[in-house]
């Protein structure tokens, strides 16, 4: 009863005194919105804003139903999304918002400093099932592969760049989120995965792929062949197809795309898309 008339008095505050701004999507992304709301809600205390990283799938649908304002998203829409967008009159407008490599991570200990797209595809295939198959060097001991679940825009960034289109081995263990990539990993000597660079930790390390290093420099030049940018989706048909301008979602376009905005994907551990000098 208590919890309910909080609850009732939350949502009367938030209708008397100020907007809301829900905000669904990315895991990937999430590190970066968070700090986005942190600043945000300092800038504009009377907008009460939420977040959640179950995934972009998980965003866009909720974009598409109406259930949030904003989708993160590490990935372009889906095909079946666009004409799904157009079947209801929705118009998203995609926005990029930052930019990252997809780090390929094993634990410290494995002796191992480099891995190609053709191995990884081997092993996420289940045609390479332990480590010696990789490099005679390495012990022979099985492979303890890691993925995202399905609702993750990286899990199709994979499957477009690594898979090919191919199916992943039932071998493969799916996760439900990039953070408990990083803890299989840094807890298991013969583990591999996979996650944004925003994520990677000393607890583990991010391996060269096909020779080239995950860094700033190569994401930004392309070089890498794990690198993609992220997205921030919203809809415009909420506005008449008119670009937004005096509400919680045009002002948090507005920072997020800002010098400081910008400034905090950095602090995340992602690229900025636009300059962080004012």
């Amino acid at each position: 009863m208590r919890k309910f008339l909080f609850m009732s008095m939350v949502i009367f505050a938030v209708l008397i005194y100020g907007e809301t701004l829900v905000i669904k999507g990315s895991n990937t992304v999430y590190p970066i919105a968070q700090l986005w709301i942190e600043q945000f809600q300092k800038m504009y205390p009377n907008v009460t804003a939420t977040l959640e990283g179950a995934g972009s799938s998980t965003g866009i649908s909720a974009l598409m139903n109406g259930t949030c304002d904003i989708a993160n998203s590490s990935r372009f829409l889906k095909a079946g999304e666009i004409e799904q967008m157009h079947k209801n009159n929705k118009y998203f407008v995609p926005l990029v918002i930052a930019y990252d490599g997809i780090a390929v991570i094993v634990n410290p200990t494995l002796g191992i400093d480099s891995i190609s797209i053709e191995t990884l595809y081997k092993i996420y295939t289940g045609q390479i099932t332990e480590w010696n198959q990789v490099d005679p060097k390495l012990p022979k001991r099985p492979i303890a592969a890691y993925s995202r679940n399905t609702a993750s825009g990286t899990f199709e960034v994979w499957l477009e760049k690594v898979l090919k289109g191919e199916k992943l081995s039932p071998r493969i263990q799916m996760l439900e989120s990039s953070q408990a990539e990083i803890e299989s990993v840094s807890k298991n000597q013969y583990a591999i995965a996979y996650t944004g660079m925003g994520y990677v930790t000393n607890q583990v390390k991010a391996l060269k792929v096909n020779g080239i290093e995950p860094t700033v420099e190569n994401v930004l030049k392309g070089k890498y062949p794990l690198s993609r940018p992220l997205f921030v989706f919203f809809d415009l048909s909420r506005f008449n197809n008119m670009w937004p301008e005096d509400n919680a979602i045009a002002d948090y376009i507005r920072f997020i795309l800002s010098p400081e905005g910008q400034k905090l994907v950095e602090k995340a551990g992602y690229i900025p898309a636009y300059g962080t000098e004012k």
